[in-house]
């Protein structure tokens, strides 16, 4: 296997190799054609990984189900599956510099957010390796004395991941681990573009002696992606990205009718009450908007306002935006980083001049930053465009940049109708600290998460999906652990049947 060894830009402590192979059954394998990769915060290339093709994608799922009709994972007890886990979880503690420092430099993000998400990925294949020892089905004595009823939970089988750009390693923990509990077999395909920290993290999963084949990693740009979709060998596939790809994932994966999970869009709101904490609601509702540099789907991008503290609160926004400071990712006192890559600066600077065009006007920010450490940068202002109404594109298209904006609402109806009035329902949040408000508002709301007098804020413990086009099915959680599971009932009589056709009136007949 090929690999360069590099340093981290401002990490004079940490070198690492390079990985331009893919992981498949248990060793690195050298790849026909390479990608690089161009650090966001200052163009140079950063990393080289494998271009994957349709093969590599079949023999790393035929490695994955091999390992899985062995039943070498799937046959394991819960006990060791959880083993291996906690040991990964250690593992990613101890590399938490590396592997900060790898999402922040290929993704553009604040180093502080990258070592948060590090620490989130250790805690969420922690909570999995619990999920792991608990798996269990139900029995049924209630139809009669000769009559019971199992209900098994088995793996689902061979699971494709394939895993986005914004969050590389967080949202890899949001899936891997919870498929390896349940015993499924894994085929991973994570962005070209920050491809670094899952091959990382595959790395320690073979250092803990997970048998070959179970865990398998294969790099590439959408047609890798496409390939692990369509394979009929993939029983479950789970999926973060754009509702645009996701379309595409769900046309792609009808082939064999594979379960799937697909975590999409959203164009969540921030809706500020009156009589909230507005001193906690204008922190909220500017982390909410501007937290990993906005290329989050749960991004707060709206703020509703109620039209009579409207005018103070986005006054309050104005004097506080200031004080974000737009940086180079591995700058320790960077708030803002780099986008992804140059396409989508372009992408979020039209948004703006669209939303301007349209009769918005902006409050702050607006355009490219400049300056001494950004000009080689994709680097954006954060943006407060206010005026904006829910005919505007920039109220309802999924921006994914920095880019807050701020519509006004004069009761509670008019706020729950704002807030609704979009394709998406991934994520809201309410501001206030009236309970007969937040539960009435929460329960009116078409989204899969509702964050009340916070934002972005959830433990592993809580499922997280979307309703509408923010897609289907859900991370983390029980339901999250389900996810890579399938059903089973067993029927057992005891004794002689009475007859052939002796329903008996209590059970009916199975189409």
């Amino acid at each position: 296997m090929t690999a360069q060894t590099t340093q981290v830009p401002g990490r004079s402590d940490t070198n690492r190799p390079r990985i331009c192979g893919h992981f498949i059954d248990g060793s690195w394998r050298e790849p026909a054609d390479v990608l690089q990769r161009h650090a966001p915060g200052t163009g140079a290339v950063v990393s080289t990984v494998g271009a994957g093709t349709a093969g590599d994608v079949d023999e790393a799922v035929r490695a994955a189900r091999h390992a899985f009709d062995s039943g070498i994972w799937s046959d394991a007890t819960g006990t060791e599956r959880a083993r291996i886990l906690h040991r990964v979880a250690d593992m990613i503690e101890a590399n938490s510099a590396l592997l900060a420092a790898l999402d922040a430099e290929e993704g553009g993000k604040p180093i502080r957010l990258s070592e948060g998400d590090i620490a989130g990925a250790a805690a969420l294949t922690r909570y999995a390796a619990g999920l792991a020892v608990q798996m269990h089905g139900t029995t049924y004595t209630n139809h009669g004395a000769d009559h019971t009823g199992l209900v098994l939970r088995e793996p689902a089988g061979v699971a494709g991941l394939i895993t986005p750009w914004n969050f590389p390693a967080l949202i890899l923990c949001q899936k891997l681990p919870f498929a390896l509990a349940a015993g499924c077999t894994v085929v991973v395909k994570p962005s070209e573009l920050t491809s670094s920290s899952t091959l990382e993290i595959a790395r320690l999963y073979a250092e803990t002696g997970l048998p070959d084949g179970v865990l398998n990693v294969v790099t590439g740009d959408g047609r890798a992606g496409q390939a692990l979709a369509e394979h009929h060998g993939v029983d479950v596939l789970s999926f973060t990205g754009s509702t645009t790809t996701g379309r595409k994932i769900l046309t792609a994966s009808q082939g064999n009718l594979k379960k799937l999970s697909l975590e999409l869009g959203g164009k969540a709101a921030n809706i500020v009450f009156a009589d909230a904490d507005l001193d906690d609601a204008a922190e909220g509702v500017l982390f909410g908007a501007f937290f990993n540099n906005g290329e989050c789907c749960v991004s707060q991008a709206r703020l509703l306002v109620h039209d009579s503290i409207a005018d103070d609160f986005l006054a309050e926004l104005k004097s506080r935006v200031g004080r974000i400071r737009v940086g180079q990712p591995l700058d320790h006192a960077t708030d803002v980083g780099a986008m992804i890559h140059p396409g989508h600066l372009e992408a979020v600077l039209g948004h703006i001049t669209q939303g301007t065009d349209q009769g918005a006007h902006v409050v702050a920010g607006g355009a490219r930053a400049s300056g001494p450490a950004l000009d080689e940068g994709l680097f954006v202002q954060p943006t407060i465009l206010d005026g904006v109404g829910p005919g505007m594109s920039v109220f309802r298209e999924e921006i994914f940049g920095p880019v807050l904006t701020v519509s006004r609402f004069h009761d509670v109806a008019e706020a729950i109708n704002l807030a609704n009035d979009v394709d998406y329902g991934l994520a809201n949040s309410i501001w206030s600290k009236n309970v007969d408000t937040v539960l009435p508002v929460a329960k009116a709301l078409k989204s899969g998460t509702v964050y009340v007098n916070t934002t972005i804020d959830a433990p592993p413990t809580l499922p997280f999906g979307g309703f509408k086009t923010s897609g289907v099915g859900r991370e983390m959680g029980q339901a999250g652990f389900e996810e890579f599971t399938e059903l089973k009932s067993v029927s057992i009589r005891t004794g002689k049947r009475s007859g052939t056709f002796a329903f008996g009136g209590v059970h009916a007949p199975r189409s």
